[in-house]
């Protein structure tokens, strides 16, 4: 195989890379950096000619066990973190493939990923090799360095974790769609009781700044507390110069980013959407998080009046 057709190997099979080190690290920027470590050590096992049956099978495991090593130091910085973590979103155009998109959703949540830290990052990665990427469990033995037996362990002892606290989501995407379009309108003009008709009595806010932004000290519970400090964040917004929001898919479910004057990146918020209402609100305002956007800012900073 030439170096040409190495290359071109490569670019075939990052996107799967990527797919399984960001669920499993829930970083964009960490999911980056395992995935170009793993390529680089697929491309030189390459160029020295080793006989690899499976390239694609070889990028899973190093990547995953890549992603196993930063997990378990990645955990000592979570616990100092400020206020509540939330993963780094993935944002999508809505209009982007449909089939597609309900792929995403189905593992890419942000309530999804939240939900695999509290698992060990062997139950994370068998879960997800074997439940979401339909890996063997003799193959996720392999990939994690456990017999068959234990590997079939880490991943029953995840699912029955996950299934107790998995995220339930509107099966239609129009009316997850529709709903979404009237809560932003109604956020945008901080109408309290339009909010309050759209929320689920048991809603929860949930918010990320990381220390680097003004968020949620903790998460806001009960229609009536989201609605007002949505109302409150409508006001505060009107002296952002130039704000734009704009409807977006996060993590495959709908959402929106906000960017001010400037084309800065303030704030991208994604809602869990079930029964008619929305159940789940999630805001990232951590510049840090919102980088491999575009230009990110914070929110504070935007406020002022130039």
């Amino acid at each position: 195989m030439s170096a040409g057709s190495h290359e071109a190997l490569l670019e075939e099979l990052r996107p799967a890379a990527f797919a399984i080190a960001y669920r499993m690290l829930g970083s964009v920027a960490e999911a980056e950096d395992v995935v170009q470590e793993a390529l680089l050590r697929l491309h030189a096992a390459l160029e020295r000619g080793e006989r690899i049956e499976s390239p694609r099978a070889y990028l899973a495991t190093v990547a995953t066990r890549l992603s196993i090593d930063v997990l378990r130091s990645a955990r000592v910085r979570r616990e100092t973190y400020v206020g509540e973590w939330l993963p780094e979103p993935l944002v999508t155009d809505p209009s982007e493939d449909p089939a597609r998109q309900a792929e995403m959703s189905d593992s890419l949540s942000l309530a999804f990923l939240v939900l695999l830290e509290s698992l060990s990052p062997e139950q994370r990665a068998a879960f997800l090799l074997h439940d979401v990427f339909g890996y063997g469990y003799g193959e996720v033995a392999e990939i994690v360095g456990k017999s068959e037996d234990n590997a079939r362990q880490l991943a029953a002892r995840a699912r029955r974790h996950v299934d107790e606290g998995r995220p339930r989501f509107e099966a239609s995407r129009e009316q997850r769609e529709e709903l979404a379009r009237r809560f932003f309108a109604a956020a945008r003009d901080g109408e309290v009781d339009a909010l309050g008709e759209l929320l689920a009595d048991d809603v929860v806010l949930h918010g990320d700044g990381g220390g680097k932004a003004p968020a949620l000290a903790r998460a806001v519970h009960g229609a009536r507390n989201v609605a007002r400090t949505f109302a409150a964040w409508a006001r505060q917004a009107a002296h952002i110069p130039g704000l734009t929001v704009r409807m977006v898919d996060v993590n495959g479910q709908p959402g929106a980013l906000s960017t001010d004057g400037d084309g800065n990146v303030i704030n991208v918020m994604t809602l869990d959407i079930a029964e008619g209402r929305v159940q789940a609100i999630r805001s990232i305002v951590n510049p840090d998080k919102l980088s491999h956007l575009g230009p990110a800012t914070n929110w504070a900073e935007s406020r002022r009046q130039p």
